[in-house]
């Protein structure tokens, strides 16, 4: 009987609303939608003009005829395809076996493993790539030093130059693979158990079950995780600026980027800029495709728990292949950049007689860059974050419950950045904001509008997940006591997406600080990031300073994000 008290007249109802008078919400997200559109409809649009365009304005094809005559913009395609269908490759053949021992074995150490992985995830490409440098330089390179001392090497043999293609591939996979790993990871421990029972029950045994059975069943992971490979590879900037730039060849991104040294070319960088524009755009269209509108379910009974197949004799085996993996992207170049940053001399021993703390002092006081870097790093995180966290709320809460006319174009308008690689969008900017009214050039605000920009799918990706769980039954008693759709994403939907949100902040603060692309565009000496300054020390070779502002970046991500986790309102309360 209690119940009926809630229940209202139909007048009730009317009256309620009545009094509702003009919701604001619907101004709202009608101007979020529009500020959308000028996000990503700017920059692409000035970007096609400038291609098809001279110095004075008028139409020219010659831009676009040189990316077919050029023969460095001819290289640097190809190398770039080269590099990019290897990485995707390399990061298949090491994330499959990976991904199964950890989510479908009792391999020992697995959450450790599983957190290794994250730490790799976490470091920017471009740190990692210093590191390697440190390693694998083919005269001052750890490894070769080493290598010499245990196999009486020549002074100037080498075992590894990292300063080569299969060198670039190599450092890309090694921040690459774990958008691999976790898709797979996912799929493996979403197969249902009856299959493998069934394939058990007819003679097969677990290797030939996992072989005929579970790989099958997660192949659509494997080819969404390598598609994802191949544009992070295909757009990546950090890495081959870094190692391939020294070793004399370029890649499509570092190519724009000399387009803009003086003197610029901004209507050539326009049209070099498309390759990777179509490209993205034309990989992110046959995922769809492929993917799209298959779900893949497997038609069978309730699914239980998976239960982790016994390596038995092979458990040692198996975590030492894990150790092995994780030597590459985790181990070694962390441990290059601690000894780098703590020792006097690359050169000397890491031991405690030659720890300093040199580096420290000149990397934060000696180096005039690095206070006002580091104000305007934590600024642009914190800021996208949170803007970036309130936008793809709101598009996706207006987009799942259809409260705007055209609201089917909302995620097309949020995930469009998607095939915008960071380097383009730097170019698209730049051109944009450095003609009047819009004079934005020089100012951090044209940093934070690429960041915004950049981070945009992946946020809108992870909320629109969390409103896909969500009934509006909570929402629609909301709007009948009178709330307006604003007050009700406030008071109701954003609670019970808690979690999500959390996840969303953290993943676009780490994403903007990792962010390097745009940001050696578009910054300038009061507006550049810690990105920026290490990209800029390593050009004059400072090892010490860039080991010990990268490991700075690495501790200031994760205690940030530990700290949002633990807010009492956020990840750490009920």
């Amino acid at each position: 009987m209690a119940s009926s008290a809630l229940l209202l007249t139909g007048e009730q109802v009317a009256g309620i609303r009545r009094r509702r008078g003009f919701d604001v919400s619907m101004a709202v997200f009608a101007l979020l939608a529009l500020c959308l559109a000028l996000l990503v409809v700017m920059p692409t649009g000035w970007l096609l003009w400038y291609s098809v365009t001279n110095d004075q304005g008028q139409l020219a094809f010659g831009n676009w005829l040189a990316l077919v005559t050029d023969p460095s913009l001819r290289a640097a395609m190809g190398v770039t395809m080269v590099i990019a269908v290897s990485v995707a490759a390399l990061c298949a053949v090491v994330a499959l076996p990976l991904a199964f021992l950890i989510a479908r074995t009792d391999v020992p150490l697995r959450r450790t493993i599983r957190a290794a992985v994250t730490a790799s995830f976490v470091t920017p490409p471009f740190l990692g790539a210093v590191a390697w440098e440190v390693l694998a330089a083919p005269n001052s390179g750890l490894l070769n030093v080493w290598a010499r001392q245990i196999f009486g090497f020549g002074r100037y043999q080498h075992l590894f130059n990292i300063f080569t293609v299969s060198g670039v591939t190599f450092a890309t996979a090694c921040y690459t693979f774990p958008y691999v790993f976790t898709l797979l990871t996912n799929a493996f421990e979403r197969v249902p158990t009856e299959l493998e029972d069934a394939s058990a029950v007819i003679g097969a045994n677990r290797w030939r079950t996992a072989r005929d059975i579970t790989v099958p069943l997660v192949l659509p992971a494997l080819l969404a995780g390598m598609l994802v490979a191949f544009l992070q590879a295909l757009t990546l900037f950090g890495t081959p600026a870094i190692l391939a730039l020294p070793a004399g060849f370029n890649t499509l991104t570092t190519k724009l980027w000399s387009l803009f040294q003086y003197p610029p070319q901004t209507h050539l960088a326009a049209a070099a800029s498309m390759p990777l524009l179509l490209i993205t755009a034309l990989v992110l269209w046959g995922q769809r495709r492929v993917l799209g509108d298959r779900s893949f379910v497997v038609i069978a009974g309730r699914s239980g728990t998976t239960r982790p197949i016994a390596l038995g004799i092979w458990r040692a085996p198996a975590l030492l292949f894990c150790a092995f993996i994780m030597l590459f992207p985790v181990i070694l170049p962390y441990f290059a950049l601690f000894k780098v940053a703590f020792v006097h001399n690359i050169s000397e021993p890491l031991a405690w007689q030659n720890l300093s703390l040199e580096h420290v002092g000149f990397a934060l006081w000696g180096i005039s860059d690095t206070q006002v870097a580091l104000k305007n790093t934590m600024l642009l995180g914190v800021l996208t974050a949170c803007i970036v966290t309130v936008v793809v709320l709101v598009t996706g809460y207006a987009a799942s419950r259809r409260l705007v006319p055209g609201h089917r174009a909302l995620p097309v308008l949020a995930m469009a950045p998607l095939a915008i690689p960071g380097i383009v969008m730097g170019v698209g900017l730049f051109l944009v904001y450095t003609h009047p009214p819009l004079m934005l050039y020089g100012t951090i605000w044209i940093v934070l509008i690429a960041f915004v920009t950049l981070e945009m799918p992946g946020g809108y990706q992870q909320v629109q997940a969390g409103m896909s769980g969500l009934h509006p039954e909570l929402e629609e008693a909301s709007r009948i006591f009178g709330a307006s759709r604003l007050r009700t994403l406030i008071d109701i939907t954003a609670p019970l997406l808690r979690s999500t949100i959390v996840s969303i902040w953290c993943i676009v603060f780490i994403g903007a600080l990792r962010e390097l692309s745009a940001a050696i565009l578009l910054a300038n000496a009061n507006t550049q990031t810690i990105a920026v300054v290490i990209y800029n020390l390593n050009e004059s070779g400072d090892m010490g300073p860039i080991a010990v502002l990268g490991i700075l970046l690495m501790l200031i991500t994760f205690a940030v994000v530990i700290l949002v986790n633990r807010l009492p309102m956020l990840g750490g309360g009920r």
